[in-house]
């Protein structure tokens, strides 16, 4: 897990709520947190908790996972998984036993691929003399 890169997490939230056309205060009431809070997290001050982050993302209409990874909490791995996985639990087309058994290949598609690739990483480590 990477260490948290509270600078980077600041200026985005920042591009972000820009973006939104939210104020500090508007952002800082939607996410139920305080105006000087929010603001020493936009300045790279401090380190948000993920329920603060979530809170945030929340009130931007952002994935909460991409707050994660920009905060160091979370791989982008980590929450490209995440995001397949709630794309498939929210589709309201499938049935709640084909979401299980989708995630049930999903899963075994991402273990066979770890296993080819530690296999191929195996393979090209020179033996040692």
């Amino acid at each position: 897990m990477a260490s948290l890169n509270v600078g980077n997490l600041g200026e985005y939230l920042r591009e972000q709520r820009r973006t939104a056309q939210l104020s500090l205060r508007q952002l800082a009431d939607a996410a139920g947190v305080s105006n000087p809070y929010l603001s020493q997290i936009e300045r790279g001050l401090r380190k948000p908790s993920a329920e603060v982050l979530q809170q945030v993302a929340k009130a931007l209409r952002i994935s909460a996972e991409t707050l994660y990874v920009r905060a160091g909490i979370l791989d982008e791995k980590e929450r490209e998984e995440l995001e397949t996985r709630a794309v498939i639990l929210a589709d309201p087309s499938i049935s709640e036993r084909q979401k299980q058994v989708l995630l049930q290949i999903y899963d075994s598609f991402r273990k066979e691929n770890a296993a080819d690739a530690a296999a191929a990483d195996k393979d090209a480590v020179p033996p040692s003399s």
